[in-house]
């Protein structure tokens, strides 16, 4: 299968990534490196009712958890449903709404809420959530939804079971569509230590940053914890922690230089080649075989005159192999990047070609790096 019609279409990939891996090797900020221990959103989920509808609704046959929802709230509300009857309506739909408290959030503030169709309903566009509780992982109450809808996506059906449909409008969004009733306790300021946790795990990074950390604010100030953990002593006045933390997070250094690594995509022929990868003297050449199979069919018919004939239909295949021979090219020791690229580009190879390439170099031993197929 040809995934690409060649090689250049990597190129501007390759140019992207080493405008990253030059950027990757210059000074960043502690804050871009590393998070702060304890300093996290939670995730808040809850159900609710949207209602006003333009007929595009739950079906209440199919979804009756949406008539049972509408009963308990009218109930709460005073007005009372007779058990035996089942309201058919098809401008109320039941959903999921989730949301991401963030972190030092507060009673009174507002935070946006993503609600979800668990139905049948085809739209919630022009719809309005009700008063509705968000729940955490402790099953406590954080947060109070309710609000009219955003819905970027837009459907139409017609009486025959045509649909027409642009993006997703089962699913919209509330921007302050919830109010924040209870504050998450943070352990931000009890201890007498900060934790630093890295993004991706290098033992040089750490290395770096302690060594950071200690230029500007004195010896035995961090200490490093494992390829991923750092723990600074911080003031433990709250004021003058804020301040500590505020330096702390703007301090630059260099991090370690990324593994060297080769990451494939089988399905889609992306490979991405990093700056450290270099390959041991190696020749290869690489062949493309073509089978091409062609169908026919031959009719056979009986004589004008003959008793008892029938017309046969009988297949015919006809069967075809073609191999292009490709140039054998060299891999000095030590090679590059540029050089890897240079080469497969002169032997004409595709995306898929290079996949097999390398494999082929990783199971020979000449592949210094690590070869990841996802």
């Amino acid at each position: 299968m040809n995934l690409f019609r060649g090689i250049r279409h990597l190129r501007p990939l390759l140019v992207l990534l080493g405008l990253s891996l030059a950027l990757s090797a210059q000074a960043e900020r502690i804050k871009d490196l590393a998070q702060v221990g304890g300093v996290r959103s939670n995730p808040l989920v809850g159900y609710g009712l949207v209602v006003g509808l333009d007929g595009s609704g739950d079906r209440t046959s199919q979804a009756p958890f949406t008539v049972q929802s509408l009963k308990s709230l009218l109930g709460e509300l005073g007005v009372n449903v007779p058990p035996n009857v089942n309201p058919q309506l098809k401008n109320v739909a039941a959903v999921a709404i989730h949301a991401d408290l963030p972190a030092f959030a507060k009673p009174g503030q507002p935070i946006d809420i993503t609600v979800s169709s668990i139905g049948n309903a085809t739209s919630l566009r022009g719809g309005s959530l009700l008063m509705a509780p968000l729940r955490g992982a402790d099953g406590e109450i954080y947060a109070i939804a309710q609000g009219n809808l955003v819905v970027g996506g837009f459907g139409a059906q017609g009486k025959d079971g045509s649909r027409v449909s642009v993006n997703v409008p089962s699913v919209g969004r509330i921007p302050n569509g919830a109010i924040v009733e209870r504050a998450v306790p943070g352990g931000f300021g009890s201890s007498d230590v900060v934790t630093l946790n890295l993004h991706k795990g290098d033992f040089t990074t750490v290395s770096r940053m302690v060594a950071a950390l200690e230029q500007t604010f004195g010896a035995g100030t961090a200490q490093a914890i494992d390829a991923v953990t750092v723990q600074v002593r911080a003031p433990a006045d709250p004021s003058r922690r804020i301040n500590f933390m505020a330096q702390v997070e703007n301090l630059e250094l260099t991090p370690g230089s990324a593994p060297a690594k080769v990451i494939v995509n089988a399905r889609t022929g992306t490979v991405v080649i990093g700056s450290q990868v270099q390959v041991m003297p190696a020749a290869i050449t690489h062949g493309s075989l073509t089978v091409t199979i062609t169908e026919s069919a031959n009719v056979s018919q009986p004589y004008e005159f003959s008793r008892g004939g029938q017309t046969v239909v009988t297949p015919q295949s006809q069967v075809s192999i073609s191999a292009e021979g490709n140039r054998m090219f060299k891999f000095a020791g030590g090679t590059s990047l540029d050089e890897i690229v240079r080469a497969v580009n002169e032997v004409g190879a595709a995306p898929g070609d290079l996949i097999a390439i390398l494999e082929a170099l990783k199971q020979a031993g000449a592949l210094r790096a690590e070869l990841e197929v996802i």
